[in-house]
């Protein structure tokens, strides 16, 4: 494969507990049974395993329209599996789609479209799947049921320009008549996410803007774009700057800029400094949506976790 190429790179968050909970060799052989079945999925989607890297696949697909068919029913059917309880069901599916020449030498891949579908896995929450605008042109429309919610221009790590992405709305209660209509913010929430009691809650503040979410309202993106739940109209800050999400049993604030963020807890002597990578929240702080927190004029959100 080579031209028009969707590539698929698909990894399971949460795999880390399962090995805590299990120990090595029960956690092994649940990974593996569940990536077996993220690659026997795509092979029914007429899509082909590149390899498997421990928790993640890689795949390739002709069509963009095989690749999101796949994508959405992995999403679909792992979400039925986590009804059941159990450490193994806990585990969380991230996926992202790319397309472009490939060039495949000795049973692996290469080219623009692997590294930025890798990079899309990394800038995806848990159950989310985020893809380009060139696998959305291929497109004559979202399957049934499926919602393309329009990111705007996002940084990818390695990219010099930002690209436009769209994260792909699959739950299945989604209304169809919503499928080409502009949706309210409300309505966006709904379609994001699953209802679920919230178990906590955090409130951001910055300026006069002072908002409380609940965990089973996670993820919430901090930036200046539209898209944002919170929104930091700052030039100095990225469209989607950061991104706060529920883990476990508390909250954890995920970086996704191309300058970083700094996060300062109350009482602390140091700062947390993140660079595409995440970090624990607890009690109260402030996030510097920058480095660090040298200028006094960063823009800065302060952040307070309450128990339910």
């Amino acid at each position: 494969m080579t031209s028009n190429t969707t590539v698929m790179f698909a990894d399971l968050s949460g795999s880390t507990s399962v090995f805590e909970a299990l120990g090595n060799d029960a956690a092994t052989q649940a990974v593996r049974s569940l990536t077996d079945w993220i690659g026997r999925t795509c092979e029914q989607h007429d899509g082909r395993v590149i390899k498997y890297m421990g928790d993640g696949v890689l795949a390739l697909f002709r069509g963009a329209g095989d690749a999101m068919d796949a994508v959405v029913t992995l999403q679909r059917d792992h979400a039925r599996r986590k009804e059941q309880r159990g450490p193994v069901h806990q585990m969380q599916l991230q996926v992202g789609l790319a397309c472009g020449d490939v060039v495949e030498v000795s049973g692996d891949c290469f080219g623009d479209a692997v590294n930025v579908a890798a990079r899309l896995t990394d800038l995806a929450g848990p159950a989310e799947i985020l893809v380009t605008e060139a696998v959305v042109q291929q497109l004559s429309g979202p399957p049934p049921g499926v919602r393309f919610h329009d990111m705007g221009l996002v940084p990818i790590r390695g990219k010099s320009q930002e690209q436009r992405l769209f994260r792909i709305e699959w739950h299945e209660d989604t209304s169809t008549e919503m499928m080409t209509l502009p949706a309210s913010d409300a309505q966006m929430a709904g379609l994001r996410r699953p209802k679920r009691a919230a178990e906590g809650s955090i409130i951001l503040r910055h300026l006069d803007l002072v908002h409380e979410f609940g965990s089973d309202e996670m993820p919430v993106h901090l930036g200046r774009a539209r898209e944002a739940e919170f929104p930091v109209p700052d030039p100095r800050v990225s469209r989607l700057h950061a991104r706060i999400e529920w883990r476990g049993n508390g909250f954890t604030l995920v970086d996704l800029s191309s300058n970083g963020t700094c996060v300062r807890f109350a009482g602390a002597p140091t700062e947390v400094r993140l660079r595409r990578d995440d970090c624990v929240l607890h009690s109260s702080g402030e996030i510097a949506l920058a480095a660090d927190f040298a200028d006094f004029t960063t823009p800065t959100v302060m952040f307070e976790l309450k128990a339910k």
